[in-house]
């Protein structure tokens, strides 16, 4: 079955933009660069959530005329070329080889891990990852944290009563400036599998 990895930039405090949406301080260097194209050639779907989508659609289709950063020039071609799909229940139609999805989120996305194909990446966004993770249909989180303290904004994980344990199975320093980990969703414990049948 194909998994889905969720891929997200994040500050120290936890946020993934700014108190006024600011996402202006992501640092791409040519390690955490390098990293970002081999985790794209291990998929063959990019995910979204609308705003997410429309921020990367604004952009990528014409990154080599609006930027000369290494990463952009690298990573344009491979987003043109990736199949998009963009979850949203307000977006009726999306260009750019992407299709929507706006009907029932576990059905859908369940469908898509059947289907043949590599792995998905989702892009970002805190609202989609969280309906996912608490679906049980994340495979594998990717969080990149950025030397920075934003102080406010959209958190990367939204408050919630449920818990969500992981497994870190990779940390590392990239560019000698972000800290990559990696973790999977984690078994729940025998503790609290006690206390859930109590």
């Amino acid at each position: 079955m194909r998994k889905i990895i969720y891929w997200v930039h994040a500050s120290l405090d936890g946020h993934i933009e700014g108190p006024n949406g600011e996402f202006d301080w992501p640092a791409m260097g040519p390690e955490l660069s390098a990293h970002s194209r081999a985790l794209s050639e291990r998929v063959d779907t990019f995910l979204y959530g609308r705003p997410v989508w429309e921020m990367m659609s604004a952009f990528w289709p014409h990154a080599e005329s609006m930027s000369d950063d290494p990463h952009d020039l690298a990573f344009a071609p491979i987003w043109r070329r990736t199949q998009k799909i963009v979850f949203s229940t307000t977006l009726e139609a999306a260009d750019w080889d992407a299709r929507v999805i706006g009907g029932d989120l576990a059905e859908e996305v369940t469908a898509l891990k059947r289907q043949p194909g590599r792995d998905m990446l989702l892009n970002g966004g805190a609202s989609l990852g969280a309906a996912l993770g608490r679906l049980g249909l994340i495979d594998e989180y990717q969080v990149i944290v950025h030397p920075v303290v934003l102080g406010g904004g959209r958190r990367l994980f939204p408050e919630t009563k449920d818990r969500l344990g992981l497994r870190l199975i990779e940390s590392r320093i990239l560019d000698s400036r972000t800290v990559l980990l990696r973790y999977e969703p984690a078994a729940p414990s025998a503790r609290q599998g006690r206390t859930a049948a109590a």
